[in-house]
């Protein structure tokens, strides 16, 4: 039998990180979509929080699928349930793409206390400048042609 801990810390912008997402009791919905279509998957959600232009999730997945398939599975799918639900009218399409990054079970407190408090975190960092920090820590170079789409 094989044994594998996939963590994964996931961030999902807007459609050109408009402020489409609600900031009230109703973005409960975006929660139990995606915590139900990360289960359907075969993962579990430990953790999610947003602000109004992205989310982030902090899950497990499954070894036997790619992360860009579920990744694109998870936006598909809650992308079509927002579209139609109550409150979020003005929400149009998830951005492009998605920064993920794969952390290590020991840090996964730490991880969950930062998504609790996104509201806290923005209000001294704006999430351009978050975003290109989390892909810096992928060791990755960030692309500004990729803001806004």
């Amino acid at each position: 039998m094989s044994y594998v801990q996939l963590l994964i810390h996931a961030v999902v912008r807007t459609y050109k990180s408009e402020q489409t997402l609600p900031t009230d009791d109703r973005v409960k919905f975006l929660y139990q979509e995606m915590s139900g279509i990360i289960k359907n998957k075969g993962g579990h959600l430990y953790r999610i929080n947003s602000i109004p232009d992205h989310v982030h999730l902090l899950f497990t997945m499954p070894a036997a699928i790619s992360l860009s398939e579920f990744m694109q599975s998870l936006k598909a799918s809650s992308s079509k349930a927002l579209k139609t639900a109550d409150g979020f009218e003005k929400f149009k399409a998830w951005g492009r793409g998605y920064a993920a990054l794969s952390r290590s079970i020991e840090d996964k407190q730490k991880i969950i206390n930062y998504i609790i408090n996104q509201q806290k975190h923005h209000k001294m960092v704006t999430f351009k400048d978050e975003y290109i920090a989390f892909i810096k820590e992928m060791d990755l170079d960030f692309d500004e042609r990729d803001w806004d789409r």
